[in-house]
């Protein structure tokens, strides 16, 4: 999909909560305190319109760590893989390129999200974190005068240079970059659930923040998924702003007890 067409795709989920797969979802906009702060932070509540809950595990566990990914995909395909019946793979909050943050089941449950071959264990570290998707085509491949996808679709001309970056990182040399409303979507969502978790709101430092280390089970604070991963991923990629979202996350605050949804 080109890349001036996805507000448009992006604008059809959001007003008929219809996914890629066809099904429904609830669509109803809330919002909730950022624990210590005055800030709200807006969400729209995406669970599915027939009720089904069997992508996820209603069972809790203490979480520790929140993990960043980013989709490779496009809005409505993304809910739609991320809620499929019976399949187990998913996140609590997928953010759109239109900075909407979409909650697909409360974050207190879990399902898998780090894949075969995570260190720590994937059942283990899934059940203990906190997936954010953010809704981004990831790495791109250059042919000629366009930017593909690695589905071969035309995401934008090798002009639009505000579109993606030159980074080579994982096999490929281009990744397509996040929108202003993402990151400030991003920022709000890390800040309410370090609070309402506990979470520290610590980073890895910048020689290891793109790279797999066992270490990484034991570090409390915000990591990406190829922290976990030593191959077979490339989210969350060298074209994301870590130093914005650091700032942004680490404002200070008076932090008290969370209590909330979500």
């Amino acid at each position: 999909m080109r890349i001036e067409k996805i507000d448009a795709h992006e604008t059809r989920f959001d007003t008929t909560g219809k996914d890629s797969h066809g099904r429904r979802h609830s669509m109803l906009r809330k919002s909730i305190s950022v624990p210590g702060t005055d800030e709200v932070m807006p969400y729209v509540d995406a669970g599915l319109s027939d009720g089904d809950e069997s992508f996820f595990y209603r069972t809790r566990h203490p979480k520790d760590q929140i993990v960043l990914h980013f989709t490779m995909g496009y809005l409505g395909g993304d809910i739609a893989t991320l809620s499929q019946t019976d399949n187990h793979v998913s996140t609590p909050f997928v953010i759109g390129r239109n900075g909407i943050i979409y909650n697909l089941f409360p974050s207190f449950y879990w399902s898998y999200h780090l894949g075969r071959g995570t260190l720590g264990g994937n059942q283990v570290r899934s059940r203990r974190t906190i997936g954010i998707e953010i809704s981004n085509i990831g790495p791109l491949v250059r042919d000629g005068d366009l930017m593909r996808t690695t589905y071969r679709d035309i995401y934008c001309g090798r002009g639009e240079q505000s579109a993606y970056t030159d980074q080579t990182y994982r096999d490929f040399d281009h990744y397509a970059t996040f929108t202003n409303t993402q990151y400030e979507a991003l920022i709000v969502l890390l800040r309410y659930l370090t609070a309402r978790y506990r979470i520290a709101r610590r980073f890895l430092p910048p020689a290891r923040r793109h790279v797999a280390d066992r270490s990484v089970a034991d570090f409390g604070g915000i990591v990406s998924h190829v922290n976990y991963r030593p191959t077979g991923k490339t989210d969350i990629g060298p074209a994301f702003d870590w130093d914005r979202v650091i700032g942004g996350v680490k404002r200070s605050t008076n932090l008290r007890t969370a209590a909330g949804a979500g």
